[in-house]
């Protein structure tokens, strides 16, 4: 079986935005980190405070 140009084009096509998808990763800068529980409670105090 021949393959055309345009089966070419398809995979080239799929490999770049399957690439791209890859390096975006989820958007979010900076470290990935879990939250602190004690930094959330101090803030939940402070603005009762106000």
């Amino acid at each position: 079986m021949k393959s055309c140009w345009a089966n070419y084009l398809l995979w080239a096509v799929i490999a770049v935005f399957g690439t791209g998808a890859l390096l975006s990763a989820c958007g979010r800068k900076g470290d990935l980190y879990l939250p602190d529980h004690a930094h959330k409670q101090e803030q939940k105090k402070d603005q009762s405070r106000k």
